[in-house]
């Protein structure tokens, strides 16, 4: 990858977008987020055909929301605009895109988080598959919105991953630095991820469509 450290730029990013929602007067600008979303878009190209579904949507909507930041201030206004123009739902509003980016970071999260579970968990050597952290992450955020056919390809495509060890080669980084990077993103990308379902509610969007 081009990046030297990737998971670090991730990691600081999303500690940065953690600062401002936990801010006496959280509002996040959008060009700040889409700028630390599309960081994250490297990591689904890693992960093989799998994710390929994954990566192709979230960059997309990422770079949706990239131009959106053009116009619109903060993801506060941006919901409001989309709102007043009655368009939230629709198909390629920015609303909707930042639904489905917030989706793309809750899977990495738990993606990042199950990685660490298995390490703890097995400490010889076995631990190197992502099948399992992988397989689980899919099931917990993605798989409750896709159609049969979607979620049979990703299975298939699991067994397609690549190994711990082989993700880790391309994110150039060493296990312990990894290791601290995926739970320094885990820790910052829950606050941010719970901003946005919380400004989802509070306007009655509801976060599953």
């Amino acid at each position: 990858m081009a990046d030297d450290k990737p998971l670090r730029k991730i990691s600081e990013a999303f500690k940065d977008l953690a600062t401002a929602v936990n801010s006496k007067t959280p509002d996040v600008e959008v060009e700040s987020f889409s700028r630390a979303c599309s960081l994250v878009s490297p990591l689904f190209g890693c992960l093989g055909i799998a994710f390929k579904f994954a990566e192709m949507d979230y960059v997309s909507k990422v770079n949706d929301l990239s131009e959106a930041s053009k116009s619109i201030a903060t993801l506060q206004a941006l919901l409001d605009r989309d709102m007043a123009s009655n368009c939230v739902r629709n198909a390629g509003s920015h609303s909707r895109n930042l639904l489905r980016v917030k989706r793309g970071l809750d899977m990495v999260r738990e993606l990042f988080e199950q990685i660490l579970i298995a390490e703890y968990q097995c400490s010889c050597g076995r631990g190197n598959s992502l099948k399992d952290p992988a397989s689980k992450a899919y099931a917990q955020v993605f798989a409750p919105h896709h159609g049969w056919a979607i979620r049979k390809v990703v299975a298939a495509g699991m067994y397609a991953l690549p190994t711990k060890a082989q993700l880790l080669k391309k994110l150039n980084e060493e296990d312990s630095s990894a290791r601290i990077q995926m739970q320094n993103y885990v820790v910052a990308s829950a606050p941010v991820i719970l901003y946005i379902d919380k400004l989802f509610h509070s306007r009655n969007l509801g976060v599953d469509w």
